[in-house]
């Protein structure tokens, strides 16, 4: 356990000395004083503390008895204790019998205080860790299992409930919210408030990670009820904190690594879905998932074999109209008089494009494989 520190010492010279009307001082574990009424003592050894603190005892100076020490001066001083150790000393200045009342409820406010303020760098050190032990998950490899999971133990998270990962987004209008992570900060609070489980930690001064419980309706992965959750929370989020925010929900895996991966497509979540959909701000793996699984062929010899008759496409349509054309005839499942009425052409002009897409592209675009060939090409090029 630490001992009593500066910051410590001041709150509590500030807390009591004004409602007592008397000098406070307050020492630590070695007798130094650390927090005062009067700033000339700061740092000093007070005698009378120091023999506080070696006998655990209250120690009541007469100004006699006061001057037959160092750095004294008359007053009461008390031990301040910790789970049972003596931490430090807490002062009133003044003679004994006008300052006696005061020493128990000095005592208390002090001690209180003490705890408090162990409470919440206990509090820091665990959220210190979780955020650390979050950050070493999503980017684990093989080798790293059994130390996460010794960890895991340590700070008390269960790696056998199912968890997905989700990447939060933040941009403000307000440079100095995002500045001093007020905007971060905020979101956290959200997340955590109700408590659902999640494991949080900040990747970058304007993202999130969040490692979700997976199963929402206890039994399975169900995106639909994840994207209704996410709804909620962006309802929650209060209009003055003047944010634009972008959520992107990664792929559920139920194998050792599984978060790691979970990152790793909620990372190529938010990249595609920002780039095909930059007005939307929330992208679910599933409404990508086709592009981001062929991404993973790109530099490969299947991915370039694969993707070679669209780059074909594009190397000779610098306007991009046959491939908006391509992609319109997609959308439309071959329905060339569809087709041609959104794009306002007419059909001769759509079959006159159709054709010079399949010479370009030497692919038959009426079979069902030469249009699957051209279509997987387009989807690894939306990247």
């Amino acid at each position: 356990m630490l001992d009593i520190d500066t910051n410590v010492a001041k709150t509590i010279v500030y807390r009591t000395s004004e409602t007592i009307g008397h000098n406070i001082n307050v020492m630590n574990a070695k007798g130094i004083i650390l927090g005062s009424g009067d700033n000339t003592r700061l740092g000093s050894v007070h005698e009378g503390a120091l023999l506080a603190i070696s006998q655990d005892r209250t120690v009541e100076l007469t100004q006699q008895s006061a001057n037959s020490l160092q750095g004294v001066k008359p007053g009461i001083n008390l031990p301040l204790h910790y789970k049972g150790r003596v931490i430090g000393v807490i002062g009133i200045t003044g003679a004994p019998d006008e300052v006696r009342h005061y020493a128990d409820m000095l005592k208390m406010t002090a001690e209180m205080i003490v705890e408090q303020a162990y409470l919440l760098e206990h509090t820091q050190w665990q959220n210190r860790q979780q955020e650390e032990f979050v950050l070493q998950l999503i980017k684990a490899q093989p080798d790293d299992i059994h130390s996460l999971i010794h960890w895991s133990v340590q700070l008390g998270i269960d790696l056998s409930l199912p968890r997905v990962a989700a990447i939060i987004e933040l941009e403000s209008v307000d440079a100095k919210l995002m500045h001093d992570n007020r905007a971060l900060k905020q979101m956290v609070y959200l997340l955590q408030n109700p408590d659902r489980g999640n494991l949080i930690a900040m990747t970058s001064l304007s993202q999130l990670v969040i490692l979700k419980p997976a199963f929402l309706d206890g039994e399975a992965w169900n995106p639909e009820l994840e994207s209704v959750r996410i709804d909620k929370l962006l309802q929650r989020i209060p209009a003055n904190m003047n944010l634009k925010l972008n959520i992107a929900l990664g792929h559920y895996f139920d194998d050792v690594l599984g978060l790691a991966k979970s990152y790793k497509t909620a990372q190529e979540t938010l990249k595609l879905g920002k780039l095909l959909h930059p007005v939307k701000t929330k992208y679910l793996f599933e409404d990508y998932s086709l592009q981001i699984l062929l991404s993973g062929l790109k530099n490969h010899w299947r991915g370039n074999a694969l993707g070679q008759p669209f780059q074909l496409l594009i190397e000779h349509d610098k306007n991009q109209q046959l491939q908006k054309t391509f992609t319109s005839y997609i959308e439309h499942l071959g329905d060339q008089q569809a087709c041609a009425k959104s794009l306002f052409i007419h059909r001769n002009t759509l079959r006159y494009r159709l054709e010079k897409i399949a010479k370009i592209t030497d692919t038959d675009i009426n079979s069902f494989q030469g249009l699957l060939s051209l279509y997987l090409g387009q989807m690894m090029h939306q990247e």
